[in-house]
Order: C-alpha cells, then structure tokens, then sequence
C-alpha cells in the first residue's frame, strides 16, 4: 500500500509544482496555534492539508508574511521542526522525519532505502531522530541529549552508549550529558554500566537531532566506572607501540607523598623506563632522554618534572588523556627519534562551575572549570605548590639536610565553539623550580608554553585544524662565594625557546580512506649561556653567541582500510632544516680531530644566512590483519630525523642540561625502527593482552670524551664524538579493565648498546665495540593493581623490578711522573644491584550520590614497603690513599602519607 502511494506522488509532482506557485499569500500570525494557522491558509488556498493533530500539538507560531508562496511559509513553519510536506494536485501531504523520494522506488542501490522499511518505521518503539533533507549527503548523523532518572529527574553521570553492531561509543559525563555520531537509517543504542546492558533503544536517524533519555531507578546502579570509549582500538588501529593513559584512572594508584603522576604510570608500561628513582626525563626502546616529544596541548614542554625528577611537571587535575607514540609514528609528528607524548588539558565544563582540590604533605593541587558563555565557552586554570621542605630532610644523606626546594605550576586554558565548524583552544602553563642543594649555590629553572589551536570543519569530508605555539625554557645558577679574601660570586643563565605553525587536514573522502597532509614550521633560538660577575668580583664574564634554526616540514598519510581484514597505514614526511646566522662556525683541517690544533679558521656568517642545511626524508608504514575478529597483528617501519640534542655528561639527566642545534660540525641524529607485535582482547574487551618486538638502529648519537667540559664551551664540538647505536626488545602486556580486581602486568627485555669508532684513539670508546648504554636495563617487570572491596573501599599496590643499570668502575691503579692514578674499566662494565619496589595505597571515597554538593576521596599510601636500600648511583673517593666504593640512594626506608582529595 506504501509504495502505491509513492508511486502516484511521484507521477503527479510536475503538475503540484505548477500549481503551488500561482498564488501569493499575505498573512500576519501572533501567537497563533499552527493547527490553526494550517486551517487558514486551507481557506485562503485550493489546497487540502492531511497530517496528524499529535505533530503539532498545541504549538503556535508569531509570523507575518507578505506575498509568499505557500511553499514557502510552510518551509518558514516548519524549519525546526521534523515535518516534511508534499504536494499532490489540489492536496497537500505533511509527514513527520522522513520526506518521499522519487528515486527509492528505481534505485535499488539507494543508501537510504532503510528509511523506506515499513516494518521499522511503524514500530511504535523507534525513535525518531531529525528531518530528512534531499540535499543531505552526510555519511553520519549527531545524536545529543541528556540521561535521567525518571523518577528523581537526577542527570545520570559515568553511562557508557554503544550502537550494537558497530564500533561507536561514548560516556555521559559528569551533567549527564552525551554526543554521539550515528549512521543515517536504523542503529539500536545500549546504555549500560560495566558489564552488563541496562537498556536498548530503537532510533531511525533522518538528520542531526537532540533526545533526553529517562530510566528508571532500578535499571541504572550508578558507581564509578572507567570507561573506554574505544575499548578495542589496540586490536583494530595499524600503529604499533601506541600506549594511551586515562587520566582519570590514576588517582587510585600508589604515589610517592600523594602526588598524582602521569609519567610515573608511563614508566609501569612496556618500553618506558628511567635512568634511576629521582632521574628527570624517561628513556623509550632504547633512547635517550632527549629523544622524546613531549607536548602540552600541542608546545613542546624541554623538562617536564620537578624537585630532581622526584614528580612529574604535569597536572594530572587538568589533563585529558595521554597518547604515547612509542613504536609508528604518525607522519605529522617529528625532530624527535624514540617517542612523542601528546597530552592534552581538558576543556573546561560549558555549563556550571566546578573544581577540585588535593591536599598532601608536600604539594596541594587545585583547578577550577567556570563557563563563560552557557554550552559554548569555559576557563579552566589549575595549579600545584609545594609548602615543605621535609622531603629533603627525609633523604638519608647528611649533606642533604640543610638542603631547601620549592616548586609551582600553573595552567590554563579557554576553550570557544564559534559554531558547529569552528572551535577554538587557547592554552598557556608556567613552571618555576628553585633549589639550594648546597649553602653558597641557587639552581633555578622554569617553562613558559601558550598555544592557540583552531579546528574547522570545511566541510563534511575535510576538517583542518591551525596550532600556532610558543615555548620557553630558562635555568640559571645564582653563586655566592663564601671565600671573602678570593670572590668568585657569579650568575649564570640558559635559555632555548621555539616557535612553530602547524596547519593539519584530514580528509575523509569515503569509508576506505582517512588522509592527513599539512605543514609545519619552527624556529629555534638557543642562549647557550651566559656568566655574569656578582659586585664586581674576579670572574671573567663569559657571553656565547646566541644560534638560529629553521625546521620546515611537509606530511602527509593515509590510512587505507583495503579489506575488513587488512588495514594499511602509509605516509611521508619531509624535514628541512637550517642553522642560521648570526653565528662563528670553526672550520677545521680534514683527516684530524676536531681541536684547537686542527682549527683552520672561524668563519663569520651574516644574519639569517643559510649556514648549513639537512634534509632528511622520513618515511612511515604500518599494517594491521585480523587473524580472527578479536585477534590481530601489526608490523610497521619508520625512521626519524633529530636536529637538536642535549648536552650533559652526568650519568642521568639533570635541569642544567642544555641543549644544541645540528651546525656545520655536529650532525642530525637519525633512526630507523622495525616492530612487529600481535593484540587481542578477550571476554567483551575485559583482557587485554599484546605482545610486541621491536629492533633500532641509531646513527649520530652523540656521547662526549672522557673529562669533556660542555657548560660555556664555545667549541663544544671538540669535546663531542658520534656513533652508532642499536636497540631491540620484546614487550608484553596483560591488562584487566574492568570487575573488582583489575590492573596490569608488563614485562619488558630489551637492551640499549652504542658504538663509537674512529680514526683517533680519542674518538674511540671501549676499543670501538658495542657497549651498554647508561639506561640499558634488560628486564623490567610492572605490576599494578586495584581490588575494590566495595564501590567506596579498595587497595592498590604497584611492583616494580629492573635489572641494575651500567657502570664504570675503577679497577686498578698506576703511577705517572710521580702522582698516583685511578684505572677505570672499560665504560659501563659493570651494574649496579638490581632494583625493586613495593607501593601499597588504600583509597577511601565518599558515597557517589549525584546531589551531593562535595565528593571526596582520601588516599594512605606508603611508598616503598619494604624498605630496600635501592641504589642510585656509585661514586669512589680517594681517602688517605685508598680508593673507596659510595652508594647514594633516594628513599631507602617506607614514605609514608596520606592525601585528601574533594571535587565539588
């Protein structure tokens, strides 16, 4: 009977047209019910109207028109609201979402035939979403509204919404509110708390739309939940070594003195390590320190950590989640060879103030979320300070003990929907570190980043996004000589700053295809110190030039799903980059070491001028297969070009490193890595389990001569060597997201080896053979885990093992012209005894009722339980003509302490 009713509309269309557009119609409406306005333009036309009472029931309209078209008052009508009408000769037929189509009844390859299932779209229980558009092309509609109670209209917080069949989820968030994209036609949405479904729903999406779904009491059990809203996609994505935090789900995990830490529960995961407990930076499959990306909302953040590396620089209050790029590398990231961390802070909450504080013994913690403009701006600012020295009185080494510290940070940022196609971010964040580790010196550093981030949507197939980004990073040295008779009082400051453009587009022509293509470009500016006398003493004031570089790049990729099988990621990014004038470059004598005796001149280049430039061409491949639906492998390969390096000839990284562009002496570092890994996810994606193997190969790296002074060397290049290296590992991970014991397991062997051979004894190192690296740790072992003895009481314990890094020690001695000297082993012989930890935390929370004005969560914990003497380091002194063997180490006793958290 319905498509006999098509069929006719569709051969009397060219006569209704003609005859809707005869007359003209002149009409003033004030608060008038449509039903009523209809039945007016009824008697002032020849036309009939037929449509349903229940569609406009009771509405009215206050309108005035004046010669217009019946077509178009009732276009002006109806415009937000889900009503189509059609014209059949003197007749008039209004129908609710959908709207007749000539063509659903020839073109049997129409994407929109669901529309037309008579069964669906009768069944009393569909909801019906939008108004169906003949121009609409879209592939995917936006569904939104609000969950609540029915009984207590309560908005319902932490629901997860899947669309059975398809891979498409999201979370109600803390008002309750939910956004997600659904295909045009018929979808059955899931609402549910893990594990198990509490509801389904029935929706036919005609257009974009707005639903407010009720449930009752006894259908929702609410408790706090972590939910992933893509709980599969480290089975389904071809990148490989892809390691995504939640945020939110760290509060529950031990900390040192009730401090949250992103980077410490990166170094729990597969491939991620440091150089020692109290060591700033992290090392990734064998890289260095400063071969690691790390972006805040998009600016590169030089030392994200404070107090030695004891905590991480990062607010955990105000981050989103945290991507760490490990293994493929995604072509718009570059200039950094094992790792990009790309953490994001959270926008801000568009509709009611809200925020949260922590209180521990040595850092409090806030943020704040205040809407500017109601559902399209907001603010949020975060902070942390620290308001005790006791932790450095608690280090068991006497020297320490008169020892002060003192760190802060602080973040905000303001987010803008301009429209549904434009959506502004800007960002800033400041850290400031100070510490007197001795009585006569003041160490001091700092970071500045602002960035400004611009998505738009061009159209439905291209979305582009514009970062424009500024960072900073400053330390200095305030020296005050306690010798009254012999002043060597002085100040002494570094500085490296970058700016950078990005412009991203993603274009999604079709179902098979997602490219990416854009351009970047940073510029490097680098203070490499300055020595400044305090009251006039007798230090020689040392000024070195300042240097310039320019990176230039183009990207782009494409992820190519070939078959419901096979997925493949390919794409190319190409670095340009150029150290620039002002600046005096040494040219030295070929076939010699670079030094003073080999210096043939001190070549003078202009401002701007293009010193020297490197390409480098980077290439990016990785692929995914399904062995079954839950099982898959990956394999990829890229290599990476580095033009800036750090300096730093202790054994672990510290704030006073600095860093140096590539220049006409010093090379880029470049890399080149092969992975191959297998990822399942077993019973509803509770397990996760992936199993991973990667092999690296270094070139250029950079390590120093024996006795090499870096800090206000204006020939930095003669104390610099450059080799090979490699790095290969295997990686495993088993993780439990959900039910009362979760957690995860993560063991990783790996190892890290350099290589520096030369033509000269000097830029030889252990007689030109590979050796360990100062952070190579072949076993590391992760256990993190939570049991929840109710929704409100649960115990977390981490434990960590890592086999003892490398070493060199003295092992002999000698005499020479007299004086008695130390002979050392070849370099990183020998480890120092492996390290473990036990951490114990139990966490306490309030009850989850959403009404409630406060929620608070308290957590005891105790860091280190079982109060192992891990080293830090070995040292040797020369006492009354022996040579004797030190130990320092960081915490060598349980730390206990307790937090208090509330959220309002």
């Amino acid at each position: 009977m319905k498509s006999i009713l098509i069929l006719l509309l569709t051969f009397t269309l060219s006569i209704t047209y003609g005859q809707e557009k005869e007359q003209l119609i002149s009409a003033l409406y004030e608060n008038t019910k449509i039903e009523d306005v209809l039945n007016d333009l009824e008697k002032k036309t020849a036309f009939k109207f037929f449509y349903k009472n229940e569609w406009i029931d009771n509405e009215t309209i206050t309108k005035s028109y004046h010669n217009k078209s019946l077509k178009d008052i009732l276009k002006d009508i109806f415009t937000d609201k889900p009503i189509n009408f059609y014209f059949i000769e003197n007749k008039i037929i209004f129908t609710k979402n959908n709207y007749i189509r000539d063509d659903s009844l020839f073109n049997s390859s129409n994407d929109n035939k669901s529309f037309f299932d008579e069964n669906e779209f009768n069944d009393p229980d569909i909801i019906k979403i939008g108004k169906e558009s003949k121009n609409n092309k879209k592939s995917k509609f936006t569904l939104k509204g609000y969950l609540k109670d029915e009984n207590t209209n309560e908005l319902l917080k932490g629901i997860l919404i899947s669309v059975k069949g398809q891979n498409t989820n999201t979370q109600t968030n803390i008002k309750g509110y939910y956004e997600i994209e659904l295909k045009p036609g018929f979808n059955i949405l899931r609402f549910h708390t893990l594990p198990s479904i509490i509801e389904e729903k029935k929706i036919l999406m005609f257009n974009d739309g707005n639903f407010d779904f009720s449930f009752t009491n006894n259908s929702v059990e609410l408790e706090e939940v972590v939910i992933s809203a893509n709980s599969n996609q480290n089975v389904k994505e071809a990148v490989t070594g892809l390691v995504t935090i939640h945020v939110k789900n760290i509060k529950t995990i031990p900390t040192l003195l009730g401090v949250s830490d992103i980077f410490r529960v990166a170094t729990t995961l597969p491939g991620i390590t440091t150089a020692g407990e109290g060591a700033s930076g992290f090392n990734v499959r064998g890289g260095k320190a400063d071969q690691n990306l790390i972006l805040l909302d998009n600016s590169v953040i030089y030392n994200p950590s404070h107090f030695f590396g004891i905590f991480s620089g990062i607010n955990p209050s105000t981050s989103g989640n945290v991507d760490i790029f490990k293994g493929s590398m995604p072509a718009e990231y570059g200039g950094r060879l094992s790792s990009v961390f790309d953490i994001n802070t959270k926008n801000g909450n568009t509709t009611e103030f809200t925020g949260d504080i922590s209180v521990g013994p040595v850092m409090s913690n806030f943020s704040i979320e205040n809407p500017i403009v109601k559902n399209k701006s907001s603010l949020l600012v975060g902070g942390r300070i620290t308001h005790s020295n006791w932790l450095l009185k608690s280090i068991n080494n006497e020297n320490l003990k008169n020892s002060q510290a003192s760190f802060y940070d602080i973040i905000a940022n303001y987010s803008h929907k301009i429209n549904d196609n434009n959506n502004i971010k800007i960002s800033s964040y400041y850290s400031k570190d100070q510490y007197s580790i001795t009585s006569d010196s003041l160490y001091n550093y700092s970071n500045k980043l602002i960035s400004f981030n611009w998505q738009h949507k061009i159209n439905e197939y291209n979305k582009a996004k514009l970062s424009i980004s500024n960072s900073r990073y400053q330390f200095g040295i305030d020296y005050e000589s306690q010798n009254s008779i012999l002043d060597k009082s002085f100040t002494l400051n570094y500085e490296i700053s970058d700016s950078e453009l990005n412009y991203k587009i993603n274009y999604s022509p079709n179902k098979t295809h997602h490219i990416t293509y854009g351009i970047s470009g940073k510029l490097y500016a680098v203070t490499p110190g300055n020595l400044t006398p305090i009251n006039n003493t007798n230090v020689v004031p040392v000024n070195l030039p300042k240097e310039k570089g320019l990176l230039f790049a183009l990207y782009a990729s494409d992820k190519f799903e070939i078959n419901d099988k096979l997925l493949l990621n390919f794409g190319f990014r190409g670095s340009l980059y150029s150290f620039l004038g002002p600046a005096e470059q040494r040219i030295y004598e070929e076939n010699l070491p670079l030094s003073s005796s080999s210096l043939l001149e001190v070549k003078e280049y202009g401002k701007n001028e293009f010193i020297k430039n490197y390409f480098g061409p980077e290439y990016r491949l990785s692929l995914r297969y399904f062995l079954k639906e839950n099982v898959s492998i990956k394999a990829s390969f890229n290599n990476v070009y580095q033009y800036i390096h750090t300096l730093s000839n202790n054994t672990t990284p510290s704030p006073t490193d600095t860093w140096k562009l590539s220049d006409l002496n010093i090379k880029p570092q470049e890399s080149i890595q092969y992975s191959l890994g297998v990822y399942t996810n077993t019973l509803n994606n509770q397990y996760e389990f992936s199993l991973e193997g990667y092999y690296k190969n270094f070139d250029n790296i950079l390590d120093y001569k024996v006795g090499a002074k870096l800090l206000l060397n204006e020939a930095i290049e003669t104390e610099i060597l450059q080799g090979t290296g490699k790095a290969y590992g295997i990686e495993l991970l088993l993780k439990k997201t959900t039910g009362k014991l979760n957690g995860w397991v993560s063991y990783t062997y790996s190892r890290s080896l350099n290589k520096f051979f030369g033509e000269f004894n000097e830029e030889i190192i252990n007689s030109g053979e590979y050796f360990p690296s100062n952070f190579d740790k072949p076993h590391d072992l992760s256990l993190v885990t939570n049991f929840k003895f109710s929704k409100r009481l649960s115990i977390s314990t981490n434990f960590f093992y890592q086999t003892g890094r490398p070493v060199t020690y003295p092992v002999g001695n000698y005499l020479y012209n007299g004086p008695e000297y130390v002979l050392y082993s070849d370099r990183n012989k020998f480890r120092i005894d492996d390290y473990y930890r036990l951490d114990l935390s139990f966490n306490f929370e309030g009850n989850h009722k959403l009404n409630k004005a406060i929620h608070t969560f308290w957590n005891f914990s105790i860091y280190n339980v079982l109060g192992r003497n891990n080293p830090y380091s070995v040292f040797f002194q020369n006492i009354d003509g022996n040579v004797k063997a030190f130990q320092s180490t960081i915490f060598s006793q349980p730390v206990p302490t307790i937090s208090f958290n509330l959220k309002f």
